[in-house]
């Protein structure tokens, strides 16, 4: 080999040994990258998943208030159903009872009225059953009044009217102005736990 030879074959080797070294260092470099990218990696999994985790727990914490509010609305629209029912029935009840039942609560109503006197006024279909002792029977409550002739726009119970006063007495507007006391009422007794 001559001269020339030995120089490009130490360059050769200069050359070899230096891509070796390059390679290795690259690899070393490529190793150390990719570890911190696996770690980083593993990192970011872990802050996701724990996210997650949370994002999971407020959509269920969500989800439960909105059941427990819904349920919550859905048992007050019930009782709030079941109340009003139960008040119109009352008032059924009140136009439903027989003349003799009907005519006592009138007079318990006129009581309310003691020392009052005007006219009173009922719907037709109590003027047409007025019993024959009505206005003894109103004196002796305390009512002194007379019976208008003419028919009241009222579903039961009666109006009294002296001068420009009225005295609504009707049963619907008797239950309609307790309506809050009744429902505290009917609350305690059907959905008391």
């Amino acid at each position: 080999m001559n001269g020339s030879d030995r120089i490009l074959s130490r360059i050769k080797s200069d050359c070899d040994e230096s891509v070796r070294a390059i390679e290795a260092r690259a690899k070393r470099e490529q190793d150390a990258v990719i570890a911190e990218a696996q770690q980083n990696a593993h990192l970011n999994a872990a802050q996701i998943a724990e996210d997650a985790q949370k994002q999971c727990a407020q959509i269920k914490a969500n989800a439960k208030s909105r059941a427990q509010l819904e349920t919550r609305n859905a048992l007050l629209k019930q009782r709030r159903t079941e109340i009003d029912k139960t008040i119109d029935g009352l008032n059924s009840y009140l136009l439903g009872l027989d003349d003799k039942e009907y005519f006592e609560a009138i007079y318990r109503l006129a009581a309310k009225l003691g020392g009052k006197s005007g006219v009173i006024m009922l719907n037709r279909r109590d003027l047409n059953r007025l019993p024959g002792d009505f206005a003894q029977r109103l004196k002796a409550a305390g009512l002194d009044a007379t019976v208008s002739d003419e028919p009241a726009g009222i579903s039961g119970g009666f109006v009294l009217k002296s001068g420009d006063v009225e005295e609504n007495m009707e049963f619907s507007a008797m239950i309609a102005s307790e309506r809050d006391r009744l429902e505290d009422f009917i609350n305690k007794e059907l959905f008391a736990q």
